[in-house]
């Protein structure tokens, strides 16, 4: 066992899991001490595992491993509260975060904020009708955490402060541009940009600014990589109807 860390009853959350060998699983977690990180439930799969109940997203979990590298073998599992109930759009908001994580956050990076911001997001989901509202801020405070975060409170290369009446090109690497067209999917105005600044995101504009600039903003950390529930969120959306067309 020398060199092999050991890790007792820590707090997860299951973001992902899929098959391994016969009955066993990868899974993908967050961690509160310990950052996202992977381990093998070795026999979960089977008939007779206890863990068949336990081991899925959504339920809070007590994790304990032994291992090194990349992959871990799981010694025991627990729940660690009661199940988070999650329906319709807050499932899918539900496994948009988890995603989120999965492509955002660095492997074997403790980072507790981030735990404890997902946690209260994932708890608040199953009772926030404003699901759209609750996505936004956990964008802006993840984006934050991890060292993106959005400058909204004045231009390229903090000159002067942002004025509500000009027009803006928010660029990831610069902040928000003075421009003078109108269009495009990264120009705003400087009181659309005030507004996301101040999170006033009881008004539907603001709502849906702060959905296409914070678009934009991940699509950038994401390299080129596609968020699949994203694309499932749309494809539901157009299906439904154009009275269902809320920002994801």
């Amino acid at each position: 066992m020398s060199g092999r860390k050991r890790v007792e009853g820590q707090p997860a959350w299951l973001l992902h899991y899929r098959p391994f060998r016969d009955t066993s699983l990868i899974l993908d977690l967050i961690t509160r001490d310990h950052g996202r990180l992977s381990v093998v439930a070795r026999g979960s799969r089977s008939a007779r595992s206890r863990l068949r109940g336990i081991l899925r997203p959504f339920l809070p979990l007590s994790i304990s491993w032994v291992g090194r590298a990349e992959l871990g073998t799981m010694t025991g599992a627990e729940m660690n509260g009661p199940p988070v109930r999650l329906l319709g759009d807050a499932l899918m908001s539900g496994y948009y975060l988890n995603e989120l994580l999965l492509k955002l956050v660095p492997r074997h990076d403790p980072q507790p904020e981030i735990f404890e911001a997902y946690a209260a997001t994932i708890f608040t989901l199953q009772s926030e009708p404003a699901v759209a509202r609750r996505l936004r801020e956990f964008e802006l405070e993840l984006l934050r955490l991890l060292g993106y975060a959005v400058d909204l409170e004045s231009d390229s290369g903090g000159r002067a402060a942002l004025r509500a009446d000009l027009l803006y090109e928010y660029r990831v690497e610069q902040g928000a541009v003075p421009v003078s067209q109108r269009d495009g999917p990264m120009i705003f105005s400087g009181a659309e940009l005030q507004a996301v600044a101040r999170r006033d995101f009881d008004r539907a504009e603001v709502l849906a600014s702060a959905a296409r600039l914070l678009r934009g903003v991940i699509a950038y950390h994401l390299d080129g990589r596609e968020l699949l529930t994203r694309k499932v969120l749309r494809d539901m959306r157009r299906t439904a109807g154009p009275e269902a067309g809320r920002e994801d």
